[in-house]
């Protein structure tokens, strides 16, 4: 809607504001989905909203993996401690 009604009003600022209080949000709420939405169409610098899911995905997994490394190596830890804790056998 904003793209659309830009030519009537004096600034894409204007129209974010006249159209925010039509749909009931805040303008700074609608100039975030503006922004989102430019990006999304090239016509702005940064990450897409693919890309962005794409880095929370993979952040989410780094998270994970990180975990099962810190749990294994507790686990070679306390089984490495056994070994030594063993009485040995000739």
């Amino acid at each position: 809607m904003v793209f659309e009604h830009e030519g009537d009003h004096a600034s894409q600022w204007a129209a974010i504001g006249s159209i925010a209080a039509k749909i009931g949000c805040t303008a700074e709420t609608l100039r975030g989905w503006v922004r989102q939405a430019e990006r999304d169409q090239g016509k702005r610098p940064g990450p897409t909203t693919d890309e962005q899911e794409r880095i929370k995905a993979l952040e989410r997994e780094n998270r994970e993996l990180r975990q099962a490394n810190e749990i294994l190596r507790k686990a070679s830890a306390y089984f490495a401690q056994a070994d030594l804790d063993r009485p040995f056998k000739k």
